[in-house]
């Protein structure tokens, strides 16, 4: 049950044994005194009544609703004495309870101020709320670990709240919100508000909490070294990361990553295939797609939004524009509504890259610190621009020269621009590849509609890159991560089972396939044993495959 579930249980089931206990401090007060007139009647007045007569005497008297028939043996000064306590004590019970107990229960059920406190442990802050933090929130959940979001507006705080979230109203900046927050028993803290704020949300969360991890997201390089001094562990630099991981994916695709370390020779063994709009793929489990099994296919990993998934699970669900590394069959994938996708194998090495901002220049120096070619376009004529012009004009796209390229990485900062671009370039020069960025996730179909054959949207990568840092028992591979596929031998784990050898925890790393006698097995399951000659293929970041293939090999390299 979610942590948010709990409170709201806890603060239902303290209301309700507050109305018992008023209740049941009613009853105690309305039997005694039962008891006290009743035997004050035949003590002094030389009556007799029943439990119940007495009982429907003193509710008259403390409510002030009317007397009955018992008036004339009240002329006796004891019976009077005791009536007359009982109706001052009923009055002083009704301006008393209605003030200190009706009052407050009535205004809290009317109330509709959001909450500003929490009573999570162990969870992470994120200050703030943007579409980057719903990705971080998803993986969050399903890695299990409590979140709470803290923002200042009410009105979002109450719509986050509505939506299942964890959230609480505040100035993050202040301290005493980051202890209503918690923070001083929380795991971590995101600060997501602007490059000016979070400085001062770091320092506040440090003075609440110096254990707490803190990671600050900004747009810009320069303002990193600030947040650093200000007290952040980590900095992830949005836009930065966006053109990096363009970069990534124009210099070499994840199916030529696996096929250099398998095998060479064999060009078109492995392929990668995006999940178009009404493909018939779309919307089923892995497990139940049964074009697989009957083609031979299997898939090896895929892009899942800005993830990539190694041996997906059979329970996956293919979303529309997942991207799925596949070996099999490739034909059937296109009859099912699968679109391939363009490999750089025998194309030029020279990508244009057009918009030249924060993403298009990080996009740019990545690949050409790799000594790959580049061609800047740009409106604005600037150093290092190679093509001035208009993006959108057919003009401007013959001066860049597509024909003699092999990718274009659209990194304006507009998407309307962007899917406007991508539609003249695929009629210029259908055969080049496009690789589009995406300010807005709701324009990543958009993108690929117009004919992008490779969306990143901006919330999605840095949201992926956060999860990653905040989540340490789950390798996330992100299109930022030089994640690479690595091919030995491993005699240090003969005889063992997959689950046995337990590959994944002590390493990083995932395999996603055996070589044995020439054939390529990747439908493995934990019991899968691994016998002599069997050649471990897996997945991981260079620092994983390093101790993977020590580990396995049982040498230091």
């Amino acid at each position: 049950m979610p942590d948010r579930f709990r409170e709201e249980d806890a603060q239902s089931t303290n209301w309700r044994l507050r109305i018992s206990l008023a209740l049941l401090a009613v009853f105690v007060i309305v039997f005694s005194y039962g008891l006290l007139y009743r035997w004050a009647m035949a003590t002094f007045a030389n009556e007799q009544i029943s439990m119940v007569h007495s009982i429907r005497v003193v509710i008259e008297i403390l409510t002030t609703a009317g007397f009955g028939g018992d008036t004339a043996a009240w002329e006796n000064d004891v019976v009077g004495i005791v009536v007359l306590f009982m109706n001052i004590s009923g009055v002083l019970f009704v301006f008393l309870a209605i003030p200190l107990f009706a009052v407050p229960m009535f205004r809290q059920a009317l109330d509709t101020s959001p909450p500003t406190t929490t009573n999570l442990t162990d969870h992470v802050i994120i200050c703030g709320h943007s579409a980057m933090d719903d990705v971080l929130r998803d993986e969050l959940e399903s890695a299990e670990r409590p979140y709470l979001f803290v923002d200042s507006d009410p009105d979002e705080v109450t719509r986050l709240i509505a939506d299942g979230d964890n959230a609480i109203y505040g100035n993050a900046e202040r301290v005493k919100t980051l202890e209503n927050a918690n923070a001083e028993h929380a795991a971590a803290l995101v600060a997501d508000l602007d490059d000016e704020t979070n400085p001062t949300v770091i320092l506040s969360a440090a003075r609440v909490n110096p254990d707490m991890k803190i990671v600050s997201v900004t747009d810009t390089h320069e303002a990193v070294p600030h947040h650093r001094y200000a007290g952040a562990d980590e900095v992830v630099i949005s836009k930065e990361s966006l053109g990096e991981s363009l970069a990534m994916r124009a210099m070499k695709t994840v199916s030529e990553r696996f096929q250099e370390a398998i095998d060479a020779e064999n060009g078109d063994r492995f392929q990668e295939y995006l999940v178009v709009e009404g493909s018939e793929l779309v919307g089923k489990e892995i497990r139940d797609v049964d074009l697989f099994p009957e083609q031979g296919i299997t898939v090896i990993g895929g892009w899942f939004g800005a993830k990539f998934l190694v041996s997906p699970r059979p329970e996956t669900i293919i979303q529309e524009n997942s991207i799925l590394l596949v070996a099999g069959a490739h034909e059937a994938l296109e009859e099912a509504g699968a679109r391939r996708l363009p490999s750089h194998h025998g194309h030029p090495s020279r990508v244009v890259v057009a918009g030249y901002g924060d993403v298009g220049r990080a996009a740019a120096q990545t690949m050409q610190s790799e000594d790959i070619a580049t061609t800047i376009v740009d409106s604005t004529n600037m150093l290092d621009v190679d093509v001035v012009g208009d993006i959108t004009t057919r003009q401007t796209l013959v001066d860049a020269d597509l024909s003699e390229a092999r990718s274009i990485l659209l990194t304006v900062d507009d998407d309307a621009t962007a899917i406007y671009s991508a539609i003249i370039i695929k009629q210029i020069e259908p055969d080049i590849e496009v690789i589009a960025r995406a300010n807005d996730e709701e324009n990543v179909w958009k993108l690929y509609n117009a004919g992008a054959d490779y969306v990143l949207s901006l919330p999605s990568v840095t949201g992926e890159i956060l999860a990653a840092t905040l989540i340490d028992k789950e390798t996330i591979l992100t299109p930022h991560d030089k994640f690479e596929f690595t091919c030995t031998n491993a005699p240090a784990v003969v005889g063992q089972s997959l689950v046995e050898a337990d590959l994944r925890n002590k390493t990083g790393c995932t395999v996603v396939g055996v070589e044995r006698d020439g054939e390529l097995l990747t439908n493995l399951g934990p019991s899968f044993t691994i016998e002599s000659g069997d050649v471990l293929i897996a997945a991981g970041e260079p620092s994983a495959i390093h101790e993977f293939r020590r580990l396995v090999r049982n040498v230091c390299e």
